[in-house]
């Protein structure tokens, strides 16, 4: 099976599409790190993207190497944590994060995972390939 987390670690950024309203929107997001099969993202929660997130929690992000080979789409529900040792990694493994938030409990900073669904794949070695995870 593909390592997931490495095409992630080795593409941080990707673009999250989330649906507001009857439109969709995307913006690029930073991947932070995999814990438990839970793909982790940051954000804050007064930006327009945490409001949507909470309306409708599906959606897609999307990442790819420069030659996109590999690309990688995760597809599921956003769900959000308040859990302070991940919030500490995000800043202690990121801190550009650290210099934006100051602390792991600043009342902005939230971190979600994408309870996946499924993930799809494409190289041009191997062409696309589906996986999809019952719940």
């Amino acid at each position: 099976m593909t390592n997931f987390s490495e095409i992630l670690q080795k593409n941080l950024y990707g673009v999250i599409a989330t649906q507001d309203g009857k439109k969709v929107k995307t913006r690029v997001f930073q991947y932070l790190f995999t814990v438990d099969n839970k793909f982790y993202f940051g954000t804050t929660n007064n930006k327009p993207v945490y409001e949507q997130l909470q309306a409708n929690p599906y959606v897609s992000y999307c990442t790819f190497s420069s030659d996109f080979s590999p690309v990688l789409s995760l597809n599921g529900k956003a769900v959000f944590v308040n859990d302070m040792k991940l919030k500490t990694r995000a800043m202690d493994d990121y801190p550009a994060i650290k210099d934006l938030y100051k602390s792991p409990d600043n009342p902005i900073f939230e971190i979600f995972y994408i309870d996946v669904d499924e993930i799809v794949t494409f190289s041009f070695q191997d062409g696309q390939k589906i996986y999809t995870f019952d719940k």
